[in-house]
Order: structure tokens, then sequence, then C-alpha cells
């Protein structure tokens, strides 16, 4: 599958489920190849393409006077000097039936309240401004701004253009998942539904899918929407859409548009060739689940659309959430139900993976026999779009994903009955890593999660990068650069005492435990004083007491540390840091000693490069890559993974001991320094935290993998490339293992 192909279609969502006449004759307002052209040409009989500016020639205007049955602006009006006059003039263009279809942002979107970044200012906060401090004088400098709803109505009716609909539009224009027509609400969780991306998500200090539940209890919903598709039409007919679901990343074999009518009828549409297939499959799989009892929506395939009738509840996530706070008893019975809804769904097999743990295997497992594809109906649930199933699979992943879907965002659900009850009452927890792993592999493969990953790298919001951006604006900057920052001034002198020893814990000692000489870890929990992590002694926070304030730091490395910064406020402690694992610490860059560096040859492209890998068995393959590396950089550094690192991703143990392979790593002339790359802190990016590199160097192997150019995407911000280098033909540690096992046989 072209991930290039899934990425350009991506926007098609925002129209692929609009009906167009297929003998309609379109005017697409564009100056360039796009992805919207290319659907128009698709979908209609001709499709003319001209600028923004072009259009409002006279001699255009009257050459296609009422010539066109639809007008496509997507993006367009933004940019527009005098919005008004085109509107009125593009009117002209249509006849009588035509329709002008606009695709507009918000300036008041409830993303850019969440920290992205203004289009046309690239600042955050400036469209909900209104663009003040541009307008005051500094104006020129602006090629295009947003408007509110608001505006765009006042717009639409100078032009006249009364007769129009809107739709609010998420995530954005380019990537729509959802689209609600203006006099309808959502009725699904949004916070399990919606996968916000932004422009400039680095931002972004707010997660925008957990704040819409109070939005539209609020009656903010379309006014705060980030987007808008409006269908402006002159003989007042319009789409008979509530509502549609787009699901582009999934590929065109998946790529599926689900259409609420104001008719109370849903279709579910292919929106390709290759995915009409998979109608029939839904309407197999619908006749399957009701045969082992199932309460099932009952649709019909025709052509290639799904239709279901539409039913006016809501969802059982809705109603099971709502359960919970009213009558926690009978919130168990009902999730227990569920449970038994999965049980049931299919026949349970026997096979060898059973005896080996992993419980009761489905011949149909519904991965999707959720309580976000079902509805609570007069006291009866109710399950629609079941569209995958995997085959001799464990009950025990859509189980877990089952308790994952109700408690996900939910923290007031948590804090009733914890998620923890139900994993144990259902015997999941031996075996939790199995289960994530197998739903992640699923889903990863069905959203192409892997193949976008460089491009969900540059749009899609990072919950560590949310939480630090959250931290600075608690604080002023000077507090803000004491307490989050600096963490390490003058800690030469002093004893370092971490507070927590938990995963922060462990990510502080694998980033820092080299350079600075820890006194204690203390911590809260009685049943780990005595015991150590990482050869640290833990100890209970009262010999805080016992050090006198000039001669202690104490660093928090707990996430949630509001409670302990009380605790440590109680006692009279006001000198404490906190450590969060994604803040760029100061002063950590590798010092290029002079002996390092060539003084006779020409500079050098990098100043450090960086070189991860086992190197088991060493081999000329590994030498040539050091070798052009070091040619590339002032000062290399290697890291060599762990034993038990290579056991966790190989499943085997390589033949040369850790400590043996540093060594001879450590001891080849290419090399400037070797390291330990922490179990816990493996990545490229806990690498980049640690030593500050400008570039990582990878063998050709690596090239396509989407993980790795996930890490180049991320590199590319810091600053920093990855370069990869061919790889050396004829040998490889595989091949060397391979020739001795043979041997040996």
């Amino acid at each position: 599958m072209e991930v290039d192909k899934i990425i350009w279609d991506m926007p098609k969502g925002l129209l692929n489920w609009y009906d167009f006449c297929v003998e309609g004759e379109v005017l697409c307002i564009e100056d360039r190849e796009s992805s919207i052209k290319e659907l128009l040409q698709e979908k209609c009989k001709k499709v003319i393409c001209v600028d923004k500016t072009a259009v409002l020639n006279e001699e255009f205007l009257t050459q296609y006077r009422e010539a066109f049955d639809y007008i496509v602006a997507i993006g367009k009006a933004e940019r527009l000097t005098n919005p008004v006059q085109a509107f009125s003039a593009w009117r002209g263009l249509l006849n009588s039936k035509g329709r002008l279809l606009l695709g507009m942002d918000n300036r008041l979107g409830l993303r850019y309240f969440c920290g992205d970044r203004d289009p046309f200012t690239n600042r955050s906060f400036d469209g909900i401004e209104n663009y003040r401090t541009f307008l005051n004088g500094d104006s020129n400098n602006l090629t295009g701004r947003n408007y509110s709803k608001e505006e765009i109505c006042s717009i639409l009716d100078l032009s006249g253009w009364s007769n129009r609909k809107f739709y609010s539009v998420l995530p954005n224009l380019d990537l729509p998942q959802l689209i609600y027509s203006e006099d309808y609400l959502p009725v699904e969780e949004l916070d399990i539904r919606l996968f916000p991306m932004y422009r400039y998500p680095d931002s972004v200090f707010l997660e925008e899918e957990y704040l819409y539940k109070s939005i539209i209890k609020n009656g903010m919903f379309h006014t705060m929407a980030n987007s808008f598709l409006i269908e402006c039409s002159k003989d007042n007919t319009f789409e008979n859409v509530n509502h549609v679901t787009v699901s582009m990343d999934r590929g065109r074999e998946n790529a599926m548009a689900t259409i609420i009518r104001d008719n109370h009828k849903v279709e579910k549409r292919a929106l390709y060739e290759e995915g009409k297939y998979k109608l029939r499959e839904l309407k197999e799989n619908e006749m399957d689940l009701r045969n082992h009892g199932l309460n099932v929506l009952e649709g019909k395939c025709h052509y290639h659309s799904y239709y279901m009738p539409y039913i006016e509840s809501e969802t059982a996530v809705s109603y099971l959430r709502s359960l919970a706070r009213e009558d926690v008893d009978l919130f168990k019975e009902e999730v227990d139900k569920f449970r038994d809804f999965i049980l049931q769904s299919s026949e349970h097999i026997e096979a060898e993976e059973s005896k080996k743990g992993l419980g009761i295997l489905l011949r149909r497992g519904y991965m999707d026999l959720l309580p976000l594809n079902c509805f609570y109906d007069n006291g009866k649930y109710v399950f629609y779009d079941q569209e995958f199933y995997e085959e001799n699979y464990p009950a025990n992943v859509i189980i877990l994903r089952m308790i994952d879907t109700l408690y996900t965002g939910d923290l007031e659900l948590e804090a009733i009955i914890p998620r923890k009850y139900f994993l144990k009452r259902y015997g999941l927890e031996e075996k939790m890593a199995l289960w994530y792993r197998m739903s992640w592999e699923f889903m990863t493969k069905l959203r192409n999660q892997r193949e976008l990953r460089s491009f969900n790298e540059r749009f899609r919001l990072n919950k560590e990068v949310v939480h630090t951006n959250r931290q600075r604006i608690n604080y002023s900057a000077s507090e803000y650069q004491k307490i989050f920052v600096d963490i390490f001034r003058n800690v030469e002198k002093k004893k370092l005492i971490l507070f927590g020893s938990g995963n922060f814990t462990k990510s502080f000692l694998a980033q820092f435990k080299s350079h600075y000489e820890i006194y204690t870890i203390v911590d809260n929990d009685r049943s780990k004083w005595g015991s150590k992590l990482e050869g640290i002694e833990i100890l209970s926070p009262h010999i805080i007491e016992e050090i006198p304030k000039e001669e202690r730091r104490i660093i928090i490395c707990i996430k949630n540390y509001n409670a302990i910064v009380h605790q440590l406020q109680q006692i009279g402690v006001e000198d404490y840091c906190i450590y969060d694992p994604n803040t760029e610490y100061p002063g950590k860059q590798e010092v290029i000693p002079a002996s390092a560096k060539d003084m006779d040859s020409l500079p050098k492209k990098y100043h450090t490069g960086y070189i991860a890998g086992v190197f088991d068995l060493f081999h000329i393959g590994h030498l040539n890559m050091f070798k052009k590396a070091k040619e590339q950089c002032d000062y290399l550094i290697v890291g060599v993974v762990t034993d038990e690192g290579v056991m966790d991703y190989k499943k085997a143990y390589p033949y040369i001991p850790f400590h043996e392979r540093l060594e001879i790593v450590s001891s080849c002339r290419y090399v400037d320094k070797a390291v330990e790359i922490p179990y816990n802190y493996s990545g490229t990016r806990n690498a980049y935290k640690m030593y500050h590199f400008d570039c990582q160097f990878s063998g050709s192997d690596y090239m396509d993998n989407p993980d790795w150019l996930g890490e180049k995407t991320f590199l590319e911000k810091q600053g920093a490339d990855l370069v990869f280098f061919p790889y050396t033909e004829g040998t490889s540690s595989t091949k060397i293992k391979s020739i001795i096992e043979r041997s040996l046989l």
C-alpha cells in the first residue's frame, strides 16, 4: 500500500460522500493539482479549474454565466481580498439549481484555543483575537485570515447567499473525520472517536477531544467547530445529510463513509471500488452475530452501500458511564453482561493456544463488539457496524478493548470503580501486555499507523508534549526555569535526592545516572523502603528532614506531582525541582576533546554523531558504518544494546555478552565513546535527550521502515538528521550466525 497515496486522498473525505450529479459541470477554484480537484474529476462530467483571481475576470464571468452546476472553493475564501464581491460574482456563474460549496476554517475553532498556530501568522491566538495586532498597522503582512461563523454568515448575506447549510468539520478540512450539519449534535463519545490533528502540535497544551462533552452541553459545538463546509443553494435545496463519519486513513479497501440522513436512514458507503466486497462481509457478519443470539441492526446491501435503520438512543458507552455514577453494583452487572455478549458471539474452539493460557478462543473474534459500536435502546443492547473479525482469536483481547472503551478519558469513572477491578475479575492481568499488543497490532494494521507514522508525527498530538506545555503556563517564566529546567544548578555540592520510584525515576536514572551521583531515592510507599532501584536504596521521605537544606537537592520524579509538592511544603521544603522527561535539559551535550578532531582536515558536516546497535559478532559491515560516520562528524558516540534489550527485541540472547561487545566497540579507532543503551530508555528520542547529537547514522536496511521514518521526522524537528548508509553486501551478524549454526549441526 502506497502511503503517499493514502495521504494524498485524505482531503477527499470532505466531499467524497456528497452526491454530485455525474453529468454535472463544476468550477473548481484551484490553481494547482489537488486531491479535491481529482475527486471532482472522478465524480462529475466536466471540471474547469481557475485561480481565485482569474475567476473574477469580466471576460470569464461573461463567458461562463450560469454555466455551472457546482462551484467548489476549499480553503480559498480566506485568501480573498473582498469575499463579498467574489461570492456575489460566483453566484452569477451558477445555473438556477446550482450550489456553491465552501470549505473554510473557523478563527474561533477549538483547536486554536488549545494552542494550534494560526495558518496566516504562524502564531497562537491571533485568529481568536481577530488579528488585532495585525489590523492595527501590520495588515500588509497578512496573506489571508480566518473568519468566525457569524462573520461568514454576514459575508454570505451581503453577497446574496441567504439559502445555506453549515456543516461542522473535525478535526479540519485537510484531514476530515467527522462532519455534522448545523442542526445536529454528536451522540457519540468524541473522546474516543476523534483523533485531533494540528498544523503545529508542539504548541498545543490541551487535549481537545476531552473538551467536546462540555462544549456540546453548553451549546457551543457548532460555534467552536474547527472548520466549516458550507453548502449555498440558489433553489434552497440541500443534501439530506445530518452527519458523516469518514475513514480515509484506512486505505482504498477500507475507506468508508457512514452517512446519517435527515430522513432517519443510515448509509455505509464504500468510497472506492476496492471496498465494495466489505459491505457484503458486513451483512454476513450481521447475520452470523444474530444467529448467535445477539441483537444487531438489520441492514441491506445495495450496489456500493449498506443501509441500516436510524436509532434515536444513547450509545452503550454513554449509558454505562452514567449508570456507574448512579448504581455501581448494577454497572458491574451490565459490564459482566457485555463480556457475556463477547463470549456468546462465536463458537469456542479447541486449540493448542488455549492450553498455553490464552483463555477462550473465538472462531470469529469481532474486534468492534464494544460499547462504542452499540446502542442502549429500551433496555436492550443493539450492536451495529461489525465490519471486522479475526479468526481463532482470544476473547480476552476484545474484553480488554471493551474495558478500555469505557474508561478512556473518564477519570471520574476510574475514581468510582478502578479499571483494575475488571482486569482482575476477568483474569486479564497476567497476560495484559499480550492482550494490549494484539489489540495494538489490529488497530495499527487497520489504520495504517506504521505506514503513516511519519505523517502522524508531524500533525498528531504528543501527550507528553501537552503535559510539558501545561507546566509552562502554570508558572511564571522565572519559576518554570528554576523548578523545571535548572534542576542541576550547583548540584555537585549537594546530596541529590529523587522523590518517587516509578517510571519517571527510571527515566531520570537512565538519562543522568552516569552524570550525577544519586544520594538516595525516597518514596511514600512503605513496602519499597529498604529495597533498591538500580543499586540505589529507597528510603522514607523522613530522611529529607535530617539533611540540612543547603546540602540537599530534591528532584520530584512523579508525573502528578502536586501532592508531593504540598507534602514537601508541609515540612518546610521550598527548594525543590521537578523532572519532566520531555524537557530539554541544557548542558548535557558531549564536550568534544581537542584530540577527537583532526585539525588538518576540512570541517565536517556534523559535530556529534550517534549510532545504535547490538554489534554481535563484530564484522566488516559494522566497521564500515563506523568509518563512514566518523568521516562526517567530529565526535562519534555508539550506543550498544544490553543483553536484556536484545532478548526482548530479538527473542534470543546475543553470542557475545554485553560488556564484551561494549569493549569491542569502544576499542574501534573510529568510535570516540561507546555507551550502554538503557533497557527502559532505548529509543532514538531518549538518545537524543541524552546526547543532543546532530545526526544519527543507520544501515540502509531500515531506510523504508515506517518506524525509522517516524524517528527521522522527530529528529528533523529538533534540527538533527538521520542518515542511512548502504548495507554492506555479503556479510551480516545474521549470516554469520547461520553459518555457525549449520557448522554445529
